[in-house]
């Protein structure tokens, strides 16, 4: 999707339809409640005021949440159409749904087989009055840039589907967004912001597309090529190991989780290491990679089994972020690592009750070879360490027990130190993804303690996301980390006005935000 930035007054753009955000000023910050909804357009032109005037009076546009309407031929304006697209109560507006509405809109248009729209970028935030200026909204500095770059990552998102093996499949996107920006606004800067935008927005449909294809497409040699190609074309290093390397590198709870497949599992390994970056901090990004996960002899019920080929969605998150960084190019130290495998039942396949040896020389007792994503990481989680990282950060699809705890909203995220959680949630705040911490308290640890090993797999029913974060902090040792269980955001199991059906690529968005931001202003302490 090309994209394009434009200072000329909204009304003078000609586009197949001009996109405008009304947001409702009612119960503002002032106290004045004598109205249930105040739509407010977010535009200063007269012309768009006027011709959204009769919907405005009629009450049809109030600036509910994702309320569409559309205007054929609206008088004084130069596009064929006008869509007032409503993004609430202006005291809660913010780039969270500021990117819905640019991917609502996406995905509206493109139905009607549109293959292009303006949209406007609204000019506040807050819905505050500005004393000084006649206008309603106020104008945030800095606020501009978030505006543009989050329309841009939303659309991107919503021009996203994911049916393309369907034979009579009808392409429908949107081949070109322009942004309507004020012509006072510092121009370079929304013209880097829309970059970003650009750049992340691919990553994240990146992200999505390897998660989207089916386990026979995305085996981990495929995976494992796709990285490798990636990586040639944007600049990074790569390494791909197989086997005879994870054996030689006596990673045995990964190994013990690929012994069972016919296909041979993937160790991928992708580095930025820009020239002149610090040698401290180096960032370690490690992904769950299970490009189809049976639960291996712990089998799995077969009811929603073909939905476990996006059990890889922790890898592609961390290959998507890694597309995105070597773009943006922060002038960070980052390495990626995807241990990529298939869990499937077969006679060479591990049984509960065996014990493996991880590469830390930890021993595990398996109770569940269901519970192989944390085995995985485990040895990732140590080698990322082996490479020199300083800090890491995990990301998995690893247990239903988080999809209980927290739905399909919010992502669980786990931390053993403080300082470094704290800076990555001002990165959430930025990326507008949804995730929530839970505990790693040490009182947790007797939960998979082994009678036989130094630990076991799976503890049980009881606090399973919090005892799989447990396991995992047993592999890092001092370094501070995090880790992201995304099971249960990883796939939308609904089409969204905003999004479809399918996979979300999450954590993409976080993880890019939170490398610019040490990269501009590193950690404390190293």
């Amino acid at each position: 999707m090309k994209t394009t930035l434009h200072a000329a007054p909204p009304s003078q753009v000609e586009t197949e339809c001009l996109v405008v955000p009304v947001l409702d000023a009612a119960e503002n910050n002032n106290g004045d409640k004598s109205d249930k909804h105040k739509p407010q357009i977010q535009s200063d032109d007269k012309a768009v005021l006027d011709a959204a005037a009769d919907l405005i009076a009629s009450g049809e546009v109030a600036g509910k949440m994702l309320e569409i309407a559309l205007l054929h031929k609206p008088s004084g304006l130069k596009a064929k159409r006008l869509m007032l697209i409503g993004g609430g109560k202006a005291k809660n507006f913010s780039s969270y749904e500021l990117r819905k509405l640019a991917g609502a809109a996406v995905r509206n248009l493109k139905a009607k087989d549109l293959k292009g729209f303006a949209f406007v970028a609204p000019s506040s935030w807050t819905g505050q009055a500005d004393p000084a200026s006649k206008s309603t909204l106020v104008f945030q500095r800095g606020g501009m840039e978030d505006a543009v770059k989050s329309i841009v990552e939303g659309a991107f998102v919503g021009n996203f589907d994911p049916d393309y093996y369907k034979s009579d499949r009808k392409e429908q996107k949107i081949d070109e967004l322009v942004i309507v920006a004020p012509a006072a606004a510092d121009q370079k800067a929304l013209q880097a912001a829309m970059e970003q935008g650009r750049i992340i927005g691919e990553a994240q449909n990146f992200t999505r597309d390897l998660v989207n294809e089916p386990g026979n497409r995305m085996t981990p040699t495929i995976l494992a090529e796709r990285a490798k190609n990636m990586c040639d074309e944007t600049g990074l290093k790569c390494e791909i190991y197989g086997g005879d390397k994870i054996k030689e590198l006596k990673m045995g709870a990964f190994w013990s989780v690929a012994q069972g497949s016919d296909e041979e599992p993937r160790l991928i390994v992708m580095r930025h290491e820009p020239a002149g970056a610090p040698e401290k901090p180096v960032l370690g990004l490690v992904g769950k990679g299970i490009t189809f996960d049976s639960g291996g002899i712990s089998i799995k019920p077969s009811d929603g089994m073909e939905k476990m080929k996006y059990d890889m969605a922790g890898g592609a998150a961390m290959i998507g972020a890694m597309r995105a960084i070597a773009q943006l190019k922060p002038n960070l130290r980052v390495i990626g690592v995807v241990c990529a495998s298939e869990n499937m039942p077969s006679g060479k396949a591990q049984k509960p009750g065996d014990v493996q040896i991880a590469m830390s020389g930890k021993s595990i007792e398996i109770i569940n070879t269901d519970a192989e994503g944390r085995l995985v990481l485990a040895d990732g989680l140590h080698y990322a360490r082996q490479l020199g990282c300083t800090h890491l950060i995990d990301a998995a699809t690893l247990t239903g027990a988080c999809v209980v705890a927290l739905g399909m909203v919010n992502a669980g995220i786990f931390a053993n130190d403080e300082d470094f959680y704290d800076r990555f949630s001002k990165s959430l705040q930025k990326s507008g993804e949804k995730m929530w911490r839970l505990p790693v308290d040490e009182e947790y640890r007797e939960m998979i303690k082994s009678n036989i090993a130094d630990i076991v797999n799976s503890g049980g029913r009881w606090g399973g996301a919090v005892t799989a974060a447990m396991f995992l902090k047993e592999f890092v040792g001092d370094t501070p980390w995090l880790h992201l269980d995304i099971a249960g955001v990883a796939w939308m199991e609904e089409n969204k006005p905003w999004i479809a059906k399918g996979p979300s690529g999450i954590a993409v968005r976080s993880l890019v935000e939170f490398v610019r931001d040490l990269a501009a202003s590193p950690l404390s302490k190293n």
